[in-house]
């Protein structure tokens, strides 16, 4: 994980780097009050990087844990499961426990770095003052709270209707690549036959 962190910040940094020398090149810097205001803008948008960081942790981790229920059901004995459960989930928590923060930090760091020339280029002086004005008044605050409600409403709305259907499509998309990697289902455990009656003597 740590080398990914190190790779995604040196990417940015350098695709940063990129855009800051063209836009020396070719644009005057931005006056002071201009930089106040995108400084202003993306400490508002914090909120959205700790979003960001949630969910790149949160996809890999999610995958993983689909792969590791499905290999608990096929592989380990019945009477094990439970026991083995909660040690994955135990592992879990602890890495996205020292994870996130970790995210969460370099994601505060880079913001600047990234959408500070973004901001420079698109939007003048006057339209920031419009968007920061908006997202620090009591209406854009009030919409961002209860924004993660409407998009899990909705979420669940979705997966009540198209959840079963889609459901099927997987469970036939995870067979069709069992095949092709050649794996073979495990058989479920057949019952014991009930013994044979004793001969009558």
């Amino acid at each position: 994980m740590n080398k990914s962190l190190k790779i995604l910040a040196a990417a940015t940094l350098i695709a940063c780097a990129g855009t800051s020398f063209a836009q020396g090149a070719s644009t005057p810097a931005p006056s002071a009050a201009k930089k106040e205001l995108i400084a202003k803008m993306i400490q508002l948008q914090q909120p959205g990087v700790e979003n960001i960081a949630r969910m790149l942790i949160q996809q890999p981790v999610g995958q993983m844990m689909q792969g590791a229920g499905q290999a608990l059901q096929s592989q380990v004995p019945a009477d094990k499961r439970e026991a083995v459960a909660k040690a994955i989930e135990a592992d879990v928590r602890k890495f996205v426990d020292e994870a996130l923060p970790v995210m969460k930090d370099k994601g505060s760091k880079l913001s600047a770095a990234t959408w500070g020339p973004i901001l420079d280029e698109k939007f003048s002086e006057e339209e920031l003052k419009q968007i920061v004005a908006w997202l620090d008044s009591p209406v854009s605050k009030k919409y961002q709270q209860i924004s993660p409600e409407m998009q899990n409403a909705l979420a669940q709305k979705m997966m009540a209707e198209a959840g079963p259907g889609l459901d099927a499509k997987f469970k036939t998309l995870q067979q069709a690549t069992a095949k092709n990697l050649g794996i073979t289902p495990k058989p479920a455990a057949a019952t014991p036959a009930a013994p044979a009656p004793a001969p009558k003597k």
